[in-house]
């Protein structure tokens, strides 16, 4: 499949789409399920957080993770390993500090998502509390 300028897309410029694609997944379903979105893509020196939401009085952290399919890389979970977690996990101190939330409820999930070959949703699993 060409792009508007007539040339195949990158792998990096799919793996681009098949993010930003389950990261809407993502949202949608966090919204549907009575989550309030309070964080996109927020950036600092350790790192990034996906998605960033309230549920009730409590700050969800969310890494979202999307495949096209389940390959030699494996799931979408499985790729959350140990050095992901740690990772997350000391960026969002650097949120909570940043906004004198470091007193507040949090929990870390992970949504995971598989993207069919038409491009539609194939699978979304959404593990609270995950690491």
């Amino acid at each position: 499949m060409n792009n508007e300028y007539g040339r195949m897309p990158s792998a990096l410029s799919r793996r681009h789409v098949t993010g930003r694609k389950g990261e809407q997944a993502a949202l949608e379903h966090l919204e549907r399920h009575g989550y309030t979105i309070i964080g996109r893509n927020w950036r600092c020196r350790s790192g990034e957080l996906d998605l960033i939401a309230t549920e009730g009085d409590r700050i969800v952290f969310v890494e979202v993770r999307s495949r096209r399919s389940v390959n030699r890389f494996g799931t979408p979970l499985e790729s959350v390993d140990v050095r992901k977690q740690l990772q997350v996990r000391a960026t969002a101190q650097v949120f909570l500090r940043a906004r004198g939330l470091e007193h507040c409820k949090i929990r870390f999930d992970v949504i995971a998502v598989i993207i069919g070959p038409g491009g539609e949703i194939a699978e979304l699993k959404h593990i609270e509390g995950a690491f």
